[in-house]
């Protein structure tokens, strides 16, 4: 398999991802919380590396530099699931109340207090409102990144033979 093809299954995979995250919200009615949009961001900026490396193909030190932004940016997103686990399995006393909308705050605030408010988690963000296989929707986000990073990693840094043109 070439890297550009490796590529392009990686960004396919980003796109079902967030197809699914939008068919959660927009049909099944389950709106997403702060954390939930940056999971997405996180997915989208993964999808967007991983496109942009089949786009272009770069020869072997291209694909280093790609290889590290997908990592980079899946494992921001592993971190954001995690920490939504973690908010999700406090006990119902010790979860912050549920604050402002994301909308408002980055209206109002500057993006680093948003990015602060929305890390420290609210009310909303501690709801469960979606399982499969006994793990909800964080938990499944933290597992793809995961794999994702693997993926860009295996298919941007692994030896290939070089390929003879005539």
């Amino acid at each position: 398999m070439t890297a550009r093809t490796a590529n392009s299954l990686g960004f396919i995979a980003c796109a079902a991802l967030l197809g699914y995250a939008y068919y959660a919200q927009f049909v099944m009615h389950l709106e997403p919380c702060p954390l939930c949009i940056f999971q997405r961001l996180g997915i989208l900026a993964v999808g967007i590396v991983f496109a942009l490396a089949a786009l272009q193909d770069p020869p072997s030190w291209g694909r280093r530099v790609y290889a590290a932004l997908i990592a980079l940016a899946a494992f921001a997103t592993v971190g954001v699931a995690a920490r939504h686990l973690y908010i999700q399995s406090l006990p119902p006393g010790s979860v912050p109340a549920c604050g402002a909308s994301l909308d408002f705050m980055l209206k109002v605030f500057p993006l680093t207090d948003v990015l602060a408010k929305v890390l420290t988690g609210s009310g909303e963000c501690a709801k469960v409102t979606w399982r499969f296989l006994g793990l909800p929707m964080p938990g499944w986000v933290l597992i793809a990144a995961l794999g994702l990073a693997a993926w860009g990693l295996w298919a941007n840094l692994r030896h290939r033979p070089p390929v003879l043109r005539f």
